[in-house]
């Protein structure tokens, strides 16, 4: 797959800093955002290996009237798949690890998006499929490749929009209520802009 990222001549040593500097906003509605840029170290390397060894695969879905292409790629990995790549089981057992305290359970399974440009996007919505609608839980998202931008705003209107600008092993996790109480989304850019994978870790249940 030909791909269009210039990544840093020295961004090849993967490895995973430590997760005590990350730092915490709290939202509206019981909802709050964890932020660590640069989590991962070698995060171009990681990049180029995902966009070679994960079997992406596009989607069509009904909008309204009629049935359209998801305009990114996906690729899911249920509790007993393997990982596409080690530093991944790495990151999931630091997040489990970690947020145990107040998630009281791991993170198990692990959806991945390929935004091949400004193009592709994913529209307003949160994790609601499951237990993300009825319970509080956590999505944690690491990025690689070039920032793009994710935003977050209250389900119910009447508050500002967050946003953060995810890219080069960057980690976001959103907690508490935010995934029934708050919508987010990755919007199209006519800008120029590289490619960007996120990779998301998701307790059991959660879609």
């Amino acid at each position: 797959m030909d791909v269009a990222l210039q990544g840093s001549l020295f961004d090849t040593s993967l490895a995973l800093g430590s997760l005590a500097g990350i730092q915490r906003t709290p939202l509206s509605h019981g909802a709050w955002v964890d932020h660590l840029p640069g989590w991962l170290r070698g995060a171009s390397a990681l990049f180029a290996d995902l966009v070679d060894g994960v079997p992406w695969h596009a989607e069509r879905r009904q909008m309204y009237d009629r049935v359209v292409d998801v305009p990114r790629l996906l690729c899911f990995y249920g509790e007993t798949d393997p990982l596409p790549h080690p530093i991944l089981d790495e990151a999931r057992t630091a997040l489990s690890a970690h947020y145990h305290p107040e998630l009281k359970e791991p993170f198990r399974t692990a959806g991945l998006c390929y935004y091949r440009d400004g193009r592709d996007s994913v529209a307003w919505h949160g994790d609601r499929i499951g237990r993300g609608n009825t319970e509080d839980t956590m999505v944690a998202i690491l990025s690689v490749g070039a920032a793009r931008a994710l935003l977050l705003r209250p389900k119910d209107g009447g508050g500002p929009t967050v946003r953060h600008a995810l890219g080069h092993g960057d980690l976001i996790v959103m907690g508490g209520s935010c995934q029934r109480t708050w919508d987010h989304a990755v919007p199209k850019t006519s800008k120029p802009v590289g490619p960007r994978i996120s990779i998301q870790f998701r307790p059991r249940g959660v879609r």
